[in-house]
């Protein structure tokens, strides 16, 4: 648009030269073409849309250029490039009487070059023109405002969109720490509270046994302290990375800790297969510690055993013990009851010294229904639990 101002400028000054010889009215118009363009050069690098500033450098040039075509009619059609930019600047109605105020004065010109009189088509033709590139201008204008709401609607969803995300991981972390917990340390601290208060029962009657009980429970608190230094490093289970991602190595080693003077725990695993993904590998023997610590803490067991099985492309872990099993269907979904103790009997001994449990069953819920697996319960009173879970592993992996 500024290329074209001073071209047509530098045209309308050569075709006035051309046609008039030098006289005093040449001067004063070589004087007012370049004021005309000193002005134009200051005002679109410094004015912006909607500014004072701008406005006043525009009130300036169009008053230039309205003595200009009074002076020298072929001058009028550098108005086409001083509409636009009034479109620019103006606010509507004030753009909209530039525009007609440029109008009048370019057909009051064009009808002055006219050789022949009054010309109809010079009557008509410049409000014509100047109607449709100002409805052009002001259809372009209105789909781009709409185009920038868009755009800043876009982004601030893109920015809401980010924050539920963000807040939506930190809850799933959450939870994923509170089952790591507690399949973890909280078990463990269960099971040397059991240990601890078995060996005060029995200090005076049973020293060897109490002492049994003692070394027990340390040896728990230093496999605790193993976990917990393992959640500061990379929350793998210390089981598995001990074994070098070895599930079943890992939980045999769970059996052989858990098995105790009272309960028999027996590991077995069947199929073959390469190495389970690591999610899948933790996650299974986070239920097997779950399943085992509340057999140990409720089911009144002798025996338990564990069993690893791959079968093709998935994978399923059973906990099965000879305890004193519980009804399924009392639950409040017809299973098992929400957060009831695995191995337990409805109604037994599912609370610690706090009041708080519950968290063990619907974690391994969780922790299978991650993976795509299935968790299933199957016991009744007297006749003791199994619980197995099943994962399917992509070929791939």
């Amino acid at each position: 648009m500024h290329v074209a101002f001073f071209l047509l400028l530098a045209a309308s000054l050569a075709r006035f030269l051309l046609r008039h010889p030098w006289d005093g009215a040449a001067g004063w118009v070589v004087a007012l073409s370049a004021a005309l363009a000193g002005l134009y050069v200051l005002g679109p690098g410094a004015a912006a849309p909607a500014s004072r500033r701008g406005r006043v450098w525009l009130a300036a040039v169009v008053a230039v250029w309205l003595v200009l075509v009074v002076v020298a009619p072929s001058f009028a059609l550098c108005a086409v490039p001083l509409l636009y930019t009034g479109l620019r600047l103006l606010p509507p109605r004030a753009a909209l009487v530039l525009v007609a105020l440029l109008t009048l004065f370019v057909v009051v010109a064009l009808q002055k070059l006219a050789d022949s009189g009054v010309d109809p088509m010079l009557l008509v033709a410049p409000p014509a023109a100047a109607a449709i590139a100002t409805a052009v201008f002001v259809h372009a204008q209105r789909q781009a405002d709409r185009q920038r709401a868009l755009i800043a609607d876009l982004l601030r969803t893109r920015r809401e969109l980010a924050a539920t995300e963000r807040r939506e991981g930190t809850l799933a972390e959450r939870q994923r720490l509170s089952m790591e917990i507690h399949d973890t340390l909280a078990q463990g601290l269960s099971s040397q509270r059991m240990l601890l208060q078995a060996a005060e029962r029995t200090w005076d009657t049973d020293p060897e046994a109490a002492r049994r009980h003692v070394g027990t429970a340390a040896s728990i608190a230093e496999h605790n302290l193993a976990e917990a230094r393992r959640f500061v490093h990379d929350l793998a289970p210390a089981d598995l990375a001990a074994s070098g991602g070895d599930l079943a190595e890992a939980l045999r080693a769970l059996a052989a800790r858990e098995a105790n003077g009272a309960l028999r725990v027996r590991f077995h695993a069947e199929g073959e297969g390469g190495a389970l993904p690591d999610r899948v590998a933790s996650a299974l023997l986070r239920i097997a510690q779950g399943a085992l610590a509340n057999v140990r803490e409720h089911a009144g067991a002798t025996t338990a055993a564990v069993t690893l099985t791959r079968l093709g492309d998935q994978v399923v872990l059973d906990v099965a013990d000879d305890g004193r099993g519980f009804d399924p269907s009392a639950g409040p979904s017809g299973g098992v009851p929400v957060g009831g103790p695995v191995g337990g009997p409805v109604g037994g001994p599912a609370a610690g010294a706090s009041g708080v449990r519950g968290h063990g069953l619907p974690a391994m819920r969780a922790r299978v229904a991650a993976l795509g697996g299935t968790l299933t319960v199957e016991s009744a009173p007297g006749e003791g639990t199994v619980l197995s879970a099943s994962i399917p592993v992509p070929s791939e992996e």
